[in-house]
């Protein structure tokens, strides 16, 4: 307790502590249905005030969570010190050798407005309100992971904090052990204020959404198929088969196209021939608009999700897809990987081998809510039997699960010894702990403790 009480001393930033005004409110994450039990928030200036608070936490045996949004937030995070890295809001962006650098604070749809001005992209999710940062931390699944892989992947250099408060810039030359955990081993050893990495040319950007009603779901689950079979890798297509709350369920197709849009309307002309769409905005983009594609809320909300990968789409998959996500979920996206992230990483995750992934999203309304999303997630994953196996990636990692499922075993062996190296103290504390629980899925691994 004195380390909380001499916080506020050590960083020039705001701090709120537990019965302070504002502290709720101030601790709460992008995700409404996670809580957070943290003893203190704290909001540091700058990457020096950032590891000014480091310091500290390493001699009065304090833990720092650090986050931009809380997006990714799992609720671990009882009685540490929640860092809030919003003011780390550092861009710049080099047209000539294609590069950007960003602090730990900025977020995508920032990147990609200005990357956009140069005819360039970052490796963007789906959402413009993520942060670059810890999106990165965990691999990172872009829009155009098919053309250039996992986002860590570009990544360059880290300025970075480590345990005992030291600053410095890690490359893979500098630093290759730690370079290669912080590419998508989570935010569990060092704390990351900025980080620089590729920009990718994109001189014709074309994309956006079809809508049918759920009673075209069949058609428009074989024409995905049929269209993610033969698709180059400049071509990425998502399946979205929705429930909203009060309205007629839907089935929609999203896309993205690193090219002309001649070309893109010709892959994508399967879906041309399913009858009785709702709405179609496929158009011209420029990087900017990417976040438009796949239309995520930009305000904070509650949302319980569960990632999986796939092995792939047989006739009992697609069946079951078609149906629609079973209630109370509102989503089944199934989004289509391969390309480049299958190819060679060296990142902690490694390839990404399966040409599918699942994702289920349900939003809890109410008390025991969450537990029924979780029952209906469960249910849908069951019935894709061995389709749905393998490792989840670390960026559709979710609360209930561990490091332990993202990770193949020398991987996770080779990150806990990082750990133990470099943040003996236990200083910082990512998302998922590398030495939280066991895995959860059919290859369960136990864990270790971290002072072992």
């Amino acid at each position: 307790m004195n380390g909380l009480r001499t916080l506020r001393s050590a960083l020039r930033g705001p701090v709120l502590l537990d019965g302070d005004p504002g502290f709720d409110a101030a601790r709460r994450p992008w995700n409404r249905a996670v809580g957070q039990p943290v003893a203190a928030v704290a909001r540091p200036v700058d990457a020096d005030d950032a590891a000014a608070a480091v310091r500290h936490a390493r001699s009065t045996g304090l833990t720092l969570a650090a986050q931009a949004s809380g997006h990714g937030a799992t609720g671990d995070v009882d009685g540490v010190v929640l860092l809030r890295t919003g003011a780390l809001d550092g861009l710049s962006v080099d047209p000539v050798a294609r590069t950007a650098r960003v602090g730990a604070g900025v977020s995508w749809g920032r990147v990609q407005a200005a990357a956009a001005e140069h005819g360039l992209t970052g490796l963007a999710g789906s959402s413009p309100v993520v942060s670059v940062t810890g999106y990165t931390l965990g691999g990172g699944l872009s829009w155009f992971g098919r053309a250039h892989g996992w986002a860590a992947d570009s990544v360059l250099a880290f300025e970075v904090v480590d345990a005992d408060g030291v600053r410095s810039r890690v490359t893979a030359d500098s630093d290759p052990d730690l370079f290669w955990a912080l590419r998508g081993g989570g935010g569990d050893v060092a704390l990351v204020t900025e980080v620089e990495f590729r920009l990718h040319p994109a001189p014709e950007l074309y994309g956006g959404r079809m809508l049918w009603p759920i009673d075209r779901a069949p058609e428009v689950v074989d024409a995905f198929r049929r269209v993610t079979a033969a698709a180059p890798d400049r071509l990425t297509v998502w399946l979205d088969l929705l429930r909203p709350p009060g309205r007629p369920a839907c089935a929609a197709v999203l896309a993205a196209h690193l090219g002309p849009a001649a070309e893109a309307r010709a892959l994508l002309r399967p879906f041309d021939a399913v009858s009785g769409r709702l709405s179609d905005d496929r158009r011209a983009l420029s990087p900017a608009d990417l976040g438009a594609v796949g239309a995520e809320p930009t305000a904070p909300g509650a949302g319980v999700s569960r990632g999986v990968p796939l092995t792939g789409l047989d006739d009992a998959a697609a069946v079951l897809l078609a149906e629609g996500p079973p209630a109370p979920l509102l989503r089944a996206q199934v989004r289509h990987l391969g390309g480049a992230l299958a190819g060679p990483s060296d990142t902690p995750y490694g390839p990404l081998a399966a040409p599918y992934g699942l994702h289920l999203l349900g939003v809890p309304a109410g008390p025991g809510s969450a537990a029924a999303v979780r029952a209906a997630q469960a249910a849908v994953v069951r019935g894709l039997g061995p389709a749905a196996a393998g490792r989840t990636p670390p960026t559709w990692l979710g609360p209930g699960e561990s490091a332990a499922d993202a990770y193949a075993p020398e991987a996770l062996d080779r990150l806990r010894a990082l750990k133990r190296s470099r943040d003996p103290r236990g200083v910082f504390r990512g998302n998922f702990p590398l030495f939280g629980r066991p895995a959860t899925g059919p290859a369960a691994r136990a864990a270790v403790p971290v002072r072992a």
